[in-house]
């Protein structure tokens, strides 16, 4: 995933609004979001080709999303799937802080990465590029493919955004939409206002919006999660795909997240 907008334990009403968006190349076969057969707790997407994801939640209140670190003079082509971070988090039952005290001890293993996650009462943001896990607390923030808050158009843009819509945006209904709205802005940088991250002056304008459009790569699925203080859950995914069959599909999932919770298999709500 390239870009993560969210605002913690600000809103009156939902303690986590988060926006975001998955960037992928458009033939990497994957699942859309849905509760998987074999782990009937965890909604995500799925890699069909890692096995891991970029995003999800648990009936159980984990949460967790996965942004790369844009270095393209240090990838390694042998590193681990750095998907599988969110589902070893998601099926787990450690503390976030915990696990990624434990991902930090191999984290040189991994191309660079953001990770944020925690439960309904935690959240965290660690990177593999930018030293210890940080505990979050109350505020609006932003991550893409460097460090957390990095003031990049997209995540500076986006944020300012964010603040608007969940002043504006009284309905629930009215607040996913302008949420998948921010979400599929296409503007670009100026010259000026393009970072240098080493894939050269044309790619950084392409990858420098929030909704990303090239022949062969760009956003694939925009995800919004809304979860209330008592734990319901609003989960909205659409897709997008050079495929007109599945373009522009929105799959939505209601739920209540319980940490006590066992797993049920199907939907609540």
């Amino acid at each position: 995933m390239c870009l993560i907008l969210f605002a913690w334990r600000v809103h009156p009403v939902y303690r986590l609004v988060l926006a975001a968006n998955r960037d992928e190349y458009y033939e990497r076969p994957t699942a859309p979001a849905s509760f998987w057969e074999d782990e009937p707790d965890l909604l995500a997407g799925r890699d069909l080709r890692a096995g891991g994801t970029w995003f999800g939640v648990t009936r159980r209140g984990r949460i967790a999303g996965i942004t790369n670190y844009r270095d393209p003079g240090a990838h390694n082509e042998h590193a681990p799937s750095r998907g599988r971070l969110i589902t070893d988090f998601l099926r787990g039952a450690a503390p976030a802080d915990v696990f990624l005290e434990r991902v930090a001890a191999r984290a040189p293993e991994y191309n660079g990465f953001n990770l944020v996650l925690g439960d309904l009462e935690k959240l965290y943001w660690y990177s593999n590029r930018g030293g210890d896990l940080v505990a979050l607390g109350p505020g609006v923030y932003g991550v893409s493919n460097r460090l957390l808050d990095t003031p990049w158009q997209k995540v500076v843009m986006g944020k300012e955004r964010l603040v608007d819509a969940m002043a504006r945006c009284g309905r629930q209904e009215d607040l996913i939409e302008g949420l998948l709205d921010i979400l599929s802005d296409r503007q670009t940088a100026r010259d000026e206002d393009l970072p240098e991250t080493g894939v050269g002056r044309e790619w950084e304008r392409v990858l420098s919006s929030i909704f990303i459009e090239s022949p062969g790569y760009g956003t694939r699925s925009s995800m919004v999660l809304l979860v209330r203080g008592d734990g319901e859950a609003y989960f909205a995914e659409k897709t997008h795909a050079p495929d007109q069959t599945f373009n522009g599909r929105i799959v939505r999932h209601v739920f209540r997240m319980d940490p006590a919770a066992a797993a049920e298999g199907g939907l609540h709500g």
